[in-house]
């Protein structure tokens, strides 16, 4: 019978945020698959958890994923972990996840930390809908890609991004969304410099141009103001009604369309139609 995939999340700043059931994951699990070994061994001694680690991550993932994976069809238990997180988020880790579900191999998430609805949650933008879009590109040309097809975006965007490309990312956000646009930028989750910087684009734009960033950056973007679409009128209706007769329906029945579609008073524009025979 094969084993269980465990996807272990692990601190992303903070060691108090280890939950007992993390712990208890890593502690019962045959082996460990881990993004960088020398990271996560330091996690292990501050649990006092000894255990065989092998590496996954974004460069051997094809590779270690099928030995992995074998070890699970064999009946071993695997704990996935990343360096700070949630597995399989922004990660290689779905891949795995993706291998173990076409073989039929049992996984199971624990809850536990994740900076993408940290972030979202001390923001203090709209949470109801939103879009985790990870880290831009490095090329520019492929990062403004990215942005122009989120340019009518109305759910609230995050995205990932390290220090040394938070200014040239800024510059793009400001030209593609507009100065103005409300940004929250997240620095440093759960740790002891831990700051929340609730501005615009063109604001934040200008501060880290003077600015040396430090830390990991989390950046919550407003969404787009929805656009409102003007309320048809009487004057709409006849030249659809005038439209839809030239396709060959009868005034009664374009009549009835047009009303439906525009949301208007059939009578009324019914009434229109006549008039304008007269």
């Amino acid at each position: 019978m094969p084993g269980t995939l465990y996807l272990v999340p692990t601190p992303i700043g903070n060691l108090g945020d280890i939950s007992p059931r993390m712990a208890e994951a890593l502690a019962q699990a045959d082996f460990i698959a881990a993004e960088d070994t020398r990271v996560s061994v330091k996690l292990l001694n501050h649990l006092g958890i000894k255990k065989q680690m092998v590496t996954y991550h974004r460069h051997n993932a094809d590779t270690s994923g099928q030995s992995v994976l074998e070890r699970l069809l064999a009946g071993e238990n695997c704990a996935l972990v990343t360096d700070a997180g949630m597995p399989a988020i922004s990660d290689p880790g779905e891949d795995l996840v993706a291998l173990c579900a076409q073989n039929d191999v049992r996984v199971e998430c624990i809850p536990g930390p994740c900076a993408v609805v940290t972030a979202l949650a001390v923001s203090g933008q709209p949470t109801g809908r939103f879009t985790f879009e990870g880290f831009l590109a490095m090329n520019k040309k492929n990062r403004r890609a990215h942005l122009e097809s989120l340019r009518g975006e109305e759910r609230t965007m995050i995205f990932y991004e390290a220090p040394h490309k938070l200014r040239a990312t800024l510059e793009d956000l400001a030209e593609t969304f507009g100065p103005d646009r409300p940004v929250s930028l997240c620095r440093e989750l759960t740790k002891l410099h831990e700051e929340v910087f609730r501005t615009t684009l063109g604001e934040a734009r200008d501060r880290y141009a003077q600015e040396n960033p430090k830390g990991e950056f989390v950046l919550v973007v407003r969404g787009a103001e929805p656009v409102e679409e003007a309320e048809a009128t009487l004057e709409d209706g006849l030249a659809m009604v005038e439209r839809l007769r030239a396709e060959g329906l009868s005034a009664r029945d374009a009549v009835k369309r047009a009303a439906k579609e525009l949301g208007l008073s059939r009578n009324e524009l019914y009434d229109l139609v006549i008039s304008q025979k007269e």
